[in-house]
């Protein structure tokens, strides 16, 4: 069966941003087989950097009782992993807006997204004998449960009305999260 529309314009249209996003040091490193701990620590703290403030801004939404958005924080693992405060780490100050269900929607393709590509990456660094791989490990083995879960999810409230703000805040995501981590570090 093929994917619902949506998710074949999201990877369609967003595949740009979304190639973009992927040329950072930390994922050249990691295809070069010359990941460090140092860029993986680095690497995560921008991630935290990023989430945080996306994961408070969901926490304010009502997003209906199917989405539980305690079980999908993940700015936490990326904490434990760093054995740091939160108070040591810099906020993105320009996360993508989040106002409307169709901005959530796509932002969430994004971070959602992550989950899957983090399960490969964390298998990366098990190689490499790096430990910060909790953020990495997605949700475990829910991951792909909690996947199609948001594919239905979307595929359910993906409109002929919405549909093209839903790409607009994927693609949108996709560029605010490169350019906070292609930030050289202060």
């Amino acid at each position: 069966m093929p994917p619902p529309p949506i998710l074949q314009a999201l990877r369609l249209e967003t595949r740009p941003a979304h190639d973009q996003l992927e040329q950072n040091a930390f994922n050249q490193q990691l295809t070069a087989g010359t990941i460090t701990e140092a860029a993986t620590v680095h690497f995560l703290a921008k991630m935290y950097g990023f989430l945080a403030p996306y994961e408070a801004r969901l926490r304010q939404q009502d997003l209906g009782p199917e989405w539980d958005v305690t079980t999908r924080q993940r700015a936490p693992l990326i904490l434990d992993d760093l054995q740091q405060p939160s108070s040591a780490l810099a906020l993105c100050p320009d996360i993508p807006p989040l106002g409307t269900w169709p901005q959530l929607l796509g932002a969430m393709y994004v971070v959602e997204g992550s989950t899957l590509g983090g399960q490969v990456i964390a298998r990366q660094l098990v190689k490499s004998n790096i430990p910060q791989r909790l953020y990495f490990s997605g949700y475990g083995e829910q991951t792909g449960p909690l996947w199609k879960a948001f594919c239905q999810l979307l595929a359910r409230e993906a409109t002929s009305d919405n549909e093209a703000e839903i790409v607009h805040s994927a693609s949108l995501t996709f560029q605010k999260l490169s350019t906070w981590l292609n930030q050289p570090p202060a």
